[in-house]
């Protein structure tokens, strides 16, 4: 919505150079997808093809060429529980090569401002809730994916690093639970919200007559239309300047029982819906504390139900249509 860039922007200049970091990712083609929609017409995009982050000299030499005045950092190794205890050299290595090549190459040549992206997952395992940013580095992290976390979190100080001694503006947002169009809905390795939205679609399309979901569905979990996340990095990117990372999440609580049913609702699957108590909840609760984002001026607008209804038409039209 045209209406994110405010008058008073460090961002009016509709022709500055903005480098995407990883824009065929989930998060990276949404702040495209927000960027062309406010108008913003030179977007440097580059395939892992065309340039691996990895590679310290390949990505000094493209910044010396293009000079992009703003860096969003979305691109990541990421995976779930089995990839990070299978591949955790990986998941720290590769996510802290990424980041350190991209920042100091961002700030030697002279951007003006770099947002680098992380995840909730970066905040103790056993945090107060809402999780406020001053969670971090309180406790012991969850030990599934401490690897992923330790890499984020060392993004999110080097971005305060070279703040402190460069005074060079490099922002941190940490975004909860994402969803939306280009998910990955893989049958084995998917989260919660499309791993549900396929197993409904393929038990309609199957004509099932029940599905079943682990545990009793009581806990309690935080979603973002990856939409609203894009909104909201456009935002900081233009209108916050601070050494603190910021949350960014919908501060809608839902259980996982009542997303569920709403899936189930949104896919039209008219079988039952079943509950393995027997099998693992997960952690009771999980939220973001997002009101230091609020304060800001900024407030998630796509609500859980349309978000849904649009990332099932995008199942129907790109992963059921390739599958055929």
């Amino acid at each position: 919505m045209a209406e994110t860039i405010g008058s008073g922007s460090s961002m009016c200049d509709k022709s500055a150079k903005i480098f995407v970091a990883g824009h065929r990712g989930l998060v990276g083609s949404a702040i495209v997808r927000k960027l062309q929609e406010l108008g913003f017409t030179n977007l440097v995009l580059r395939t892992h093809a065309e340039l691996d982050l990895t590679r310290q000299a390949d990505v000094e030499s493209f910044f010396a060429e293009e000079k992009p005045v703003y860096v969003i950092l979305a691109a990541a190794k990421v995976g779930g529980i089995h990839a990070n205890n299978t591949y955790p050299a990986d998941f720290i290595g590769v996510n802290l090569q990424i980041q350190t090549n991209v920042i100091h190459s961002a700030y030697e040549h002279g951007v003006k401002k770099l947002l680098f992206l992380g995840s909730s997952c970066i905040y103790p395992k056993f945090a107060p809730q809402p999780i406020p940013e001053s969670a971090l580095l309180t406790g012991p992290l969850e030990p599934t994916n401490e690897w992923y976390a330790i890499a984020k979190i060392a993004g999110i100080k080097t971005c305060q690093a070279y703040r402190i001694q460069h005074g060079w503006d490099a922002i941190s947002g940490m975004p909860t639970n994402l969803y939306g169009p280009n998910d990955n809905f893989h049958p084995q390795n998917s989260h919660v919200l499309p791993a549900l939205m396929r197993r409904f679609h393929e038990a309609k399309v199957n004509g099932a007559e029940e599905v079943v979901v682990w545990g009793t569905g009581s806990p309690l979990r935080e979603f973002l239309h990856v939409d609203d996340l894009a909104d909201a990095c456009v935002f900081l990117l233009d209108r916050y300047s601070g050494l603190e990372h910021v949350n960014i999440g919908s501060g809608q609580e839902v259980t996982i029982k009542e997303l569920a049913e709403l899936v189930k609702e949104v896919v039209g699957f008219e079988g039952k819906l079943g509950w393995d108590s027997t099998k693992p909840d997960g952690t009771p609760r999980k939220l973001m504390d997002s009101s230091m984002l609020a304060s800001l001026g900024w407030t998630p607008k796509v609500s859980l139900r349309d978000g849904l209804t649009q990332t099932y038409a995008w199942y129907l039209e790109n992963v059921c249509a390739a599958n055929k």
